[in-house]
Order: C-alpha cells, then structure tokens, then sequence
C-alpha cells in the first residue's frame, strides 16, 4: 500500500459542536470539519471513530458551508453507535472522508426530483433537499415520499412546513402503524408511488431507506415508467476501510464505499436483486 492510502485511513481529531436528538434512538450530531478537509458532497459518508470503541460509516445529513459544520444521524444499532450517546458537546471524535459517489444533481438539472426515504433513509437525502432549495431555479418539481413505522419514527419533523414552503415542491409521509392522533397517509412508503403523480420521462428517482423497501420501491418505479436510468439508490453494506481496500462492502467486481454507495439502477442490476426485478 502506498504511503499515502495509509495516510487517507488516519482519523483526524474532530469536535462535535452540537447534539440534536431526533427520535427515541436517532441522534443528529454535528461535526466541525477538520482543517484541509474537503467539504463532503450530498449522499457520501464519513467515518467517524469513537476511541478505543471503533468506526462506523454514517451519511452526511445536512453541510454546512459557512462553518463547515457536518451533520450525522446516528442511529443506535450496535456497539460503537451505542457509543455515541455518551458524547457530549465539546467531546472530540475521529473523523475520515468524504467518501463515495453521491447523488447526481448533476444530472437531474432540468428535471423534476422524486425522493423515496424509508425511516433512517431520510437523513441521506436531506441534503438533496437544501441543494435543492438553495438553487431552485435549477431543478423541476420536488417530490419526498417519506414513511416510517409510527408517526413517533418520522424525522425532521420539524422541518416538514420548510420543505413544504419550497416553491414547486411536494411532502407525502405514511406510517406503517399509526397511533390515535394520526391523521396521515398509513401504510409502507411504497404506496405512495403508486399514487403520487410525476413524469417518469422527466424525473429522477433517488431512492434511500431498509432494502426490502428499496426493492419493492424499484419495482413500483419500474411500473410506472422508470427507466434504470432514472432510478439512483444508496446501499447500505459493511465498510471499514472506506476506500475500497478490506473488500467487506464488496458487491460483484464493485466497493460499496468506492464505487458507490449510490449506485444507478442498471448499473448494479446484475448483482442486486437481479432476478427479482
């Protein structure tokens, strides 16, 4: 290995400048970049190292550019994520990235934005969303289908009336099991595929959240028009190193971390789900 691969898996020495609870086991927490750190683009991930515990990947949920503040919702799931939730604001963490390819905004320039995120799935299209946002004369109609399994699971709830007040833009949420109060869409985000109106000739599909979901997501995409083409899903696999050396993301001759984790759909049909679709 080259000297400098080395030095790319160093974690640098990071703040968290802000925690932000989310939901009973979601927690957002916000990273200083450190110096000479490339700002991060939307749907790549960061390595963050809690010491002497270990080192996860997790989605960049929000960049901020001003301050170079990064966001990070850390869902408690295992031992290092566990970690998390002795932080405090102040405490230092390990920090390694960007890594991966992102969402291509690039292309959906012109076109209308279908955002599908299933529970923690949001928090890596977030940043589409202020992308978005932030440059609205460049992009069509926005549309986020978003479900979770109770209304108390759902995301951002807070920021649901600015998503909404972004011209042209539509918020569709569901709730696999609603409690009393709920007065939404109930049932899987699937659903609402099949009713949301949009221009499969016209949009671009980014897809984000559990796989069971992604897949049955692809295959409602697919009935209603989509090309694979269209379709942009962000995959979830084991990664430790990040850069397509340990070969635990391996997926075909492909790196989840490297290579993707946002993939086109015909370009990993061969190796996912293909004989499901």
């Amino acid at each position: 290995m080259r000297k400098e691969s080395y030095k790319a898996l160093i974690p640098l020495k990071s703040a968290v400048v802000k925690i932000r609870p989310e939901t009973r086991n979601v927690v957002t927490y916000y990273v200083k970049l450190p110096d000479g750190v490339e700002l991060p683009k939307p749907g790549q991930f960061n390595m963050l190292y809690i010491h002497g515990v270990g080192e996860v990947p997790i989605s960049v949920s929000s960049i901020s550019y001003e301050d170079r503040v990064i966001a990070h919702a850390v869902r408690f799931v295992g031992s290092v994520t566990n970690a998390f939730s002795t932080l405090k604001e102040g405490d230092h963490i390990g920090f390694r990235g960007p890594y991966g390819v992102g969402w291509p905004l690039d292309l959906a320039v012109g076109n209308d934005i279908l955002l599908i995120g299933g529970g923690v799935g949001l928090p890596p299209l977030r940043p589409v969303i202020d992308e978005v946002r932030s440059a609205r004369e460049l992009y069509g109609r926005l549309v986020i289908l978003y479900g979770a399994r109770t209304p108390e699971d759902l995301l951002y709830t807070y920021e649901y009336d600015e998503y909404t007040s972004i011209p042209n833009t539509e918020l569709h949420l569901t709730v696999d099991n609603p409690t009393n109060e709920w007065r939404g869409n109930v049932g899987v985000v699937t659903n609402l595929i099949r009713t949301v109106d949009v221009d499969p000739n016209n949009t671009y599909a980014f897809v984000c959240g559990p796989e069971i979901m992604m897949k049955f997501s692809v295959k409602e995409l697919l009935k209603k028009g989509f090309k694979s083409n269209r379709i942009f899903l962000s995959l979830e696999r084991r990664m430790k190193c990040g850069v397509g050396l340990c070969g635990h993301c391996q997926m075909g001759p492909y790196f989840v971390c490297k290579h993707g984790p946002v993939f086109p759909l015909w370009f990993i049909s061969k190796y996912f789900w293909v004989d499901q679709i």
